[in-house]
């Protein structure tokens, strides 16, 4: 029987690869905080395994033995730069140590974002061939993460994967949108030119993780003399090949929960940016850090995040199982049956 490790296990993308796995019939064991919400993993038959990203020894206990690694564990929003840094970069570089520590090092595959490659110009389509060019804070600690993992590639085999936006079961960050469509009919846009968005479901995206351990090709060791190396090889793009802008994705969203309209409201500059730091303001007042942020902003003012999905078609035969506006569908249905909508 194969075994899998899986950080980030409790969250939305690793609830959605551990069903997965488990469906598969591989054997899980999952790194959770004590903090973390378990009752799905034990309900999944997953193997708990108490510890964090900073502690080396319990990695390398953890995973032994394990045939893939998948580090989905992430922060998405912090209130300092340095926070996403340790665990985006550091956290990363923690899990391809422990892996190359192994008697038999495990396939890692890593799973990033398209922040960490960063937006293209509005009209083009993001291959994995164009030069990493991140643009907020959360994208250069993806990146940064990324090269982490890259500097054990000579020991390692290590697959990265840059998935779009993720919706889908256990997804929160979408949520409001769906409910201020569903109850009022309105979509907040936070510019008059909303750039091209790039897409996974969830469910897609655990397939297409279980593909890339299986097949995908491998990062290159970093070579000493640029500090860089082939920035395409071993990395993957997870998307759809539809682009919706956020209004046009306000519009499938209200067709999803019965609406006939949808009112789109786009939000003149400066108000967005205002809005951010207001809320960021109070953020860190809290100490608690909001998805809506002025980090966030720059990524929703960007000029296109539409990325191409061609070389997983290609290396890994990957192909989404139903249509965008199916997955949406899907997801509004799924909040609906379990009482979050």
């Amino acid at each position: 029987m194969k075994r899998a490790f899986v950080t980030g296990a409790s969250g939305f993308v690793g609830r959605n690869l551990v069903q997965r796995l488990v469906q598969q019939g591989f054997q899980v064991r999952c790194l959770v905080r004590a903090s973390s919400s378990v009752r799905f993993l034990r309900r999944m038959g997953a193997e708990l395994c108490y510890g964090s990203l900073n502690d080396g020894r319990c990695l390398c206990d953890a995973m032994a033995e394990s045939d893939w690694v998948f580090h989905v564990a992430g922060l998405t929003q912090a209130l300092r730069r340095d926070e996403l840094m340790r665990v985006n970069s550091e956290g990363a570089g923690q899990i391809a140590m422990a892996c190359s520590r192994q008697a038999q090092p495990p396939v890692l595959v890593l799973v990033s974002s398209l922040a960490a490659a960063g937006p293209c110009l509005r009209g083009r389509v993001r291959s994995e061939a164009d030069r990493p060019a991140p643009i907020s804070h959360y994208g250069h600690s993806k990146r940064a993460g990324e090269l982490a993992v890259q500097r054990y590639a000579d020991r390692v085999p290590v697959t990265v994967l840059r998935p779009g936006v993720v919706f889908g079961p256990w997804g929160r960050a979408m949520l409001p949108a769906f409910r201020a469509i569903a109850r009022l009919g309105v979509h907040l846009v936070p510019t008059f030119a909303p750039p091209p968005l790039s897409m996974i479901h969830a469910e897609d995206l655990a397939d297409l993780l279980i593909l890339a351990a299986q097949r995908g090709q491998r990062l290159q060791p970093i070579r000493a003399e640029d500090g860089n190396s082939n920035h395409a090889q071993g990395y993957y793009f997870a998307c759809d090949d539809q682009y919706p802008d956020y209004a046009e994705l306000g519009r499938m969203i209200g067709r999803s929960v019965g609406r006939s309209g949808v009112f789109c409201w786009h939000l003149a500059d400066p108000f967005p940016w205002m809005v951010a730091g207001s809320i960021e303001l109070v953020s860190r007042i809290r100490r608690h850090a909001e998805i809506v942020n002025v980090d966030k902003m720059r990524e929703a003012h960007a000029s296109s995040w539409a990325s191409s999905p061609l070389a997983a078609r290609q290396d890994l035969d990957f192909r989404p199982a139903m249509g965008l506006a199916e997955r949406i569908q899907a997801t509004s249905d799924w909040y609906r049956q379990n009482g979050w909508m």
